[in-house]
C-alpha cells in the first residue's frame, strides 16, 4: 500500500507533501516515513495518509478562481439616483432655511 507522507517543519506551520512510502500498515508507514523524509531534516510532526482515501478535484471536474459572480458586492450593480435625488432636494431645503434664519437673525425680513 502506498502511503503519501505530509512534514510539517515547525510548530505552527502547515503540513506539505513530501513524498511517499511503501507499508503495509499505518504504524510502518510512519516509521518508513520518520526514516525517508524526517531523519535528516527539522521535523515537527509527518502525518501519513493512504492514497486511496486522499480525494481530488482537477480542472477537469471545475473551473476554479474568479468564475464565481459576485457583482452583489460592488455599489456599483445598485440603483441610488433616486436617493441622489432626494439628497439633493433636503440640500436645497438646508440652504433655504439657513438663508431664512440668517434673516431672521440679521433682522433683514
Amino acid at each position: 500500500m502506498i502511503w503519501e507522507v505530509f512534514r510539517q517543519k515547525k510548530a505552527g506551520d502547515y503540513h506539505t507533501h513530501c513524498g511517499n512510502v511503501h507499508a503495509p500498515d499505518r504504524e510502518m508507514a510512519l516509521l518508513f516515513a520518520e526514516v525517508q523524509h524526517a531523519r535528516r531534516m527539522p521535523t515537527n510532526s509527518l502525518w501519513v495518509v493512504p492514497k486511496d482515501e486522499i480525494g481530488e478535484v482537477d480542472t477537469e471536474d471545475v473551473a476554479f478562481g474568479g468564475t464565481t459572480d459576485k457583482s452583489y458586492r460592488w455599489a456599483m450593480t445598485y440603483n441610488f439616483e433616486a436617493a441622489a435625488e432626494e439628497v439633493a432636494a433636503s440640500e436645497d431645503e438646508q440652504a433655504e432655511a439657513e438663508q431664512q434664519r440668517r434673516a431672521v437673525v440679521d433682522g433683514d425680513d
